[in-house]
């Protein structure tokens, strides 16, 4: 008999993917959700990219009437819900915290009382801050956040205590995290709530650093969503990119289907259980080659890319994944090239209309004193 599996969170991006790994698999898949407006719009209504097999179910993490109903009979969760951003996450600072910190709390309490066989947590490659550096000497190096007096003179790369520039390297699960912003604080107690609480009640659990996934059914009218997202917004309004900084910031950028392979592997491999993963491409691209990489494959290279030269309070400067770990223990391999993903969410985006907020998402963060 095939395994009913609950995702909360499930009707967004990426766990309407894993729905879709799952139900391919063999497995039942209920969501529960609560539609949020910013994420869905204002109708709140059943995605249209929602599978028909997905049993969706409309309430709050928070609730726990709602996720008892939800926990009916479920024998694994997926715990996808929370606020995702980390410029908004410092000002909407109770809403976060409330989401994700308190939200978990209250799932993990359900689970107590309604034990599953495995519990699978979205955590984020946010948690690490900056990623790990190697000085000219080539030893590995745990970077401080950039000061801002730095910053405020437009010099970005991230520096040793003798002022020699540090070369970026794949980070590892091993690095301590250095937790930036509230976002990043909050999914941080996720997964380490999530493994205490799993190992306290013999519940297996697995916890899964994403780094910048992209794909479609991306909410491209959320500004506080992925990069790629926020660029394809941008372009399909006829305006140019906006980048941060000088545009030359390293990121890992994975592909949704990517992402739901390895959360299904998390699941059906039994060494898992206690461990957290990085899950990433294991490769990095600057924010200017991923904006100009998006323009061409969405005919839109007349668009320059407009750089800031500002900084984002909680934005780190260079971090991509060693993916070594998920490779040996999960089997997990990803098979999507930067180009094949965006080329198919090109094709997917000229479906698609986007509300361009990115501009007040800036303007919001300026009148905060969040960027220098």
């Amino acid at each position: 008999m095939s395994k009913q599996i609950l995702i909360t969170g499930g009707a967004g991006f990426i766990g309407s993917h894993l729905a879709n790994e799952l139900l391919k698999n063999g497995y039942k898949v209920r969501v529960l959700d609560n539609l949020l407006e910013q994420v869905h719009g204002s109708e709140q209504r059943r995605p249209v990219y929602l599978h028909p097999d997905v049993e969706l179910m409309q309430g709050d993490v928070r609730d726990r009437k709602a996720l008892d109903r939800a926990l009916l009979d479920v024998d694994v969760v997926y715990h996808f819900a929370a606020r995702v951003g980390v410029g908004q996450s410092m000002y909407e600072i109770s809403e976060y915290t409330d989401v994700n910190n308190m939200g978990t709390a209250v799932l993990l309490e359900a689970l107590a009382d309604q034990p599953v066989e495995k519990l699978v947590v979205a955590s984020s490659m946010s948690i690490y801050g900056e990623g790990l550096y190697e000085n000219a000497a080539g030893e590995r190096v745990v970077a401080n956040c950039r000061p801002k007096e730095q910053l405020r003179k437009g010099a970005w790369e991230v520096l040793d205590q003798d002022g020699n520039i540090l070369k970026p390297v794949a980070t590892p699960e091993t690095k301590t995290p250095n937790l930036a912003s509230v976002y990043a604080l909050s999914k941080y107690d996720q997964e380490q709530m999530c493994l205490i609480v799993g190992a306290a009640y013999n519940i297996p659990t697995v916890a899964l650093r994403f780094f910048n996934v992209y794909g479609p059914h991306q909410a491209l009218s959320n500004p506080y969503t992925g990069v790629l997202a926020i660029f394809a917004s941008r372009f399909l309004n006829d305006k140019p990119p906006m980048i941060f900084e000088d545009g030359l910031q390293q990121r890992d950028f994975v592909s949704v289907y990517d992402i739901a392979k390895a959360c299904r592997l998390a699941m059906e491999t039994p060494d898992a259980a206690g461990e957290v993963f990085n899950i990433g491409s294991g490769q990095s691209f600057t924010i200017l080659e991923i904006a100009n990489k998006m323009a061409r494959v969405m005919n839109k290279e007349h668009l320059q890319p407009e750089i800031t030269g500002k900084y984002r309070v909680g934005d780190i400067r260079h971090c991509y994944a060693d993916i070594s770990k998920a490779r040996k223990i999960l089997g997990f391999e990803p098979s999507y090239t930067l180009e094949r993903g965006m080329e198919e969410l090109a094709e997917w985006l000229q479906t698609q209309i986007a509300e361009d907020k990115v501009a007040d998402a800036k303007q919001e963060l300026e009148a905060r004193g969040l960027t220098v």
